[in-house]
C-alpha cells in the first residue's frame, strides 16, 4: 500500500487526544462535583433565603480549597467566567491601579494572545507596550527585562509562567526580583503550571484557567495580592469583591476547585510519567522524521507538553492528515489555530514557524497512545511531502 494510502485513510483505532495545553478532559472528581453542585449550587449566592445561603457555603468552600491548593489567602481570590477573563483583567486592572506611576506595560514577546490583546487595547489607549525578547530556547532575555523594568513610567510587567506552546519554563523569580527592586508589580501568567509544577514566588497578580487542568470550561482564576495596586477595568459590580462582573456559574466553579485539589495531590507523579513520554517524542521525531527541528527549552520545560516544526511540510495540512488518523493535536499558532497564522512565539524565537505540531499529554494518555503517534507520524510526514513534490529527503 503506498505511504498516500495510509495517510489518508479513514481511521477506525480509537482517538487520541494530545492537546491538553489548550483543555485537558474533564476529570473524574470534577464530574462529580459538578452533578451534585447542579442540585446543591443553582441559588444566587448573595441572597438570604436557605438555597442562597446553601449556594454561599458552597462558594466560600470553592475559595478556601483553591487558595490553600495555591498557597494565597481566600480573599485574594477571585473566580472569572474564564481564563481570558481573568488576563484581561490583570494586564488592565494592573495598569489602572498604577496610571499615577506611568502608562508604560512590559511584557515577553511569547505572552498569550489574551495578554497581547488587552497589551494592544492599552497601547490604543495611548498607553505605550515594551516588548521583551527570547532566546531560540524561549527562555527570556534577563537582562533585557531588567532594562525595560527600569525604565521611566513602568506601571506593570507581565511574564508568561512557561510557554503554552513550546513548553519553555521562564525564570519568573529572576524576574520577580527584577521588578521587585523598583517596585513594578508583575502579573504572572500561570495557567500552564497551576496544576502541573509549583506556582513560582515573587509575583503579584496571578491567572489561571480551570479546563487547562480537567476542570470545566468557563471558570478561571485572578489572584490580586494584598498591597498590590490594582483596580477593576470593568464598570463596578459588587461580586467577587468588585473584581469581575457578573454572576459565576458555581457548580463549574464548585468542580474547577475539587479538580485542582485531585490534580494538584498527584501532580508530582503525574508529572514524572509525562515527562519521560515526553523525553521519548523529542528523542525519537529528532531521530526518525527528516528535516525536523524540535523546539523549546530540552530540560527547563513543562513536563507534559512539546514542540516540533517540520520542514516542507503544510500546518494544516499536517493537522488534518494527523486528524484523519485519530491524533488531536494543535498546529500553527495554539492562540489562532482556527486560522493557522504563524505562531508569534515560535518566530520571536527565530524558530521554524510552519508546519509545527504542538502534542501536550493529560493523565488520560498512555505508552500506547504515544507509541502509535510516534509509529504513525513518520509516513504522514512524507506523504504530505510527497504531495508537496519535495522528494529525496
Amino acid at each position: 500500500m503506498p505511504a498516500g494510502a495510509i495517510a489518508w485513510a479513514d481511521v477506525t483505532a480509537s482517538p487520541v487526544y494530545l492537546d491538553a495545553a489548550t483543555a485537558a478532559p474533564l476529570h473524574p472528581v470534577a464530574r462529580q462535583a459538578l452533578l451534585a453542585a447542579l442540585d446543591d449550587g443553582w441559588a444566587d449566592p448573595d441572597r438570604l433565603y436557605s438555597q442562597s445561603r446553601r449556594a454561599r457555603q458552597l462558594l466560600d468552600a470553592a475559595r478556601e480549597a483553591t487558595a490553600d491548593t495555591l498557597g494565597v489567602r481566600p480573599d485574594e481570590l477571585s473566580f472569572t467566567a474564564s481564563g481570558t477573563t481573568a488576563a484581561h483583567a490583570a494586564v488592565l486592572g494592573g495598569l489602572r491601579g498604577r496610571r499615577r506611576a506611568g502608562r508604560v506595560l512590559v511584557h515577553s514577546a511569547i505572552e498569550h494572545s489574551a495578554v497581547l490583546y488587552a497589551a494592544e487595547q492599552h497601547v490604543a489607549d495611548g498607553g505605550t507596550a515594551v516588548e521583551v525578547p527570547v532566546d531560540r530556547l524561549g527562555r527570556l532575555d534577563l537582562d533585557a527585562w531588567s532594562t525595560a523594568v527600569s525604565g521611566a513610567q513602568v506601571a506593570s510587567a507581565a511574564l508568561i509562567a512557561a510557554s503554552h506552546e513550546v513548553g519553555t519554563v521562564q525564570p519568573v523569580e529572576a524576574a520577580a526580583a527584577a521588578c521587585a527592586r523598583i517596585g513594578v508589580p508583575l502579573y504572572v501568567d500561570a495557567a500552564q503550571v497551576v496544576g502541573r509544577l509549583p506556582v513560582p514566588p515573587g509575583w503579584s497578580v496571578l491567572t489561571a484557567s480551570a479546563r487547562k487542568w480537567g476542570g470545566p470550561p468557563g471558570v478561571g482564576l485572578l489572584v490580586v495580592r494584598k498591597g498590590t495596586r490594582w483596580e477593576s477595568p470593568w464598570p463596578t459590580d459588587e461580586r467577587e469583591s468588585g473584581r469581575t462582573p457578573g454572576t459565576l456559574n458555581l457548580p463549574a466553579v464548585v468542580a474547577a476547585a475539587a479538580s485542582l485539589r485531585a490534580v494538584a495531590t498527584d501532580a508530582a507523579a503525574q508529572a514524572t510519567r509525562l515527562a519521560a513520554l515526553v523525553d521519548r517524542i523529542r528523542a525519537r521525531v529528532a531521530a526518525e522524521v527528516p528535516d525536523v527541528e524540535v523546539v523549546g527549552d530540552p530540560e527547563h520545560r513543562l513536563p507534559h507538553l512539546v514542540t516540533f516544526s517540520c520542514l516542507y511540510v503544510d500546518g494544516e495540512a499536517l493537522l488534518h492528515a494527523l486528524d484523519r488518523r485519530g491524533f488531536a493535536v494543535s498546529s500553527g499558532s495554539s492562540c489562532t489555530s482556527s486560522t493557522l497564522r504563524p505562531s508569534h512565539v515560535l518566530e520571536a524565537m527565530g524558530v521554524l514557524s510552519h508546519g509545527n505540531v504542538r502534542v501536550s499529554l493529560h493523565a488520560g494518555n498512555t505508552e500506547a497512545d504515544v507509541e502509535r503517534f510516534l509509529t504513525e507520524l513518520p509516513g504522514i510526514v512524507a506523504d504530505l511531502r510527497e504531495q508537496a513534490g519535495v522528494v529525496g529527503l
